[in-house]
């Protein structure tokens, strides 16, 4: 790959990720709007699974949201780049999705329950696997951008 090339997986998994984040705090923000529950407990509990001290961890909260999603949607784009040409746009996205799926498992039942018990109850897990999901339909439909931009395979095989 190009430096160009690199620059342009970097731009649109970035995208692809803050595009996720955002359709989670959306999903959250809809659901907390419907049950009565303090959307904001969530992002408090972000913060707090890190452990960190703030007088604004709500902020801080949806701050380290955004720039984890921001993360995890470049890593996927870049993990997944080389499966692009061999899949069709459908195959690929749903891949996209079960990706985010096995991230949301990872978390939420092994790493969350051992370093933050409390977060895993703020909402069910149906909610939050809602909200994974989520996350994964807005990242490739970000990348379907990439797609016809020629960014992920070339736009002559898109």
């Amino acid at each position: 790959m190009t430096r160009a090339d690199i620059t342009r997986v970097l731009a649109i998994g970035t995208l692809a990720g803050v595009a996720g984040g955002l359709a989670e705090v959306a999903w959250i923000s809809l659901y907390a709007a419907a049950t009565g529950l303090d959307a904001a407990s969530v992002a408090r509990g972000v913060t707090d699974t890190l452990r960190l001290s703030t007088q604004t961890p709500v902020a801080a909260g949806i701050a380290i949201h955004m720039g984890i999603a921001a993360a995890l949607g470049l890593a996927v784009t870049a993990a997944l780049k080389p499966l692009r040409a061999h899949l069709g746009a459908v195959a690929f996205h749903g891949t996209v999705i079960a990706v985010l799926a096995a991230a949301w498992a990872i978390n939420f039942l092994f790493v969350l329950p051992v370093v933050n018990p409390a977060f895993v109850a703020i909402v069910p897990f149906a909610v939050s696997f809602t909200s994974k999901l989520m996350f994964g339909v807005a990242a490739a439909g970000c990348l379907a951008i990439g797609d016809a931009a020629g960014i992920l395979i070339p736009a002559a095989r898109a």
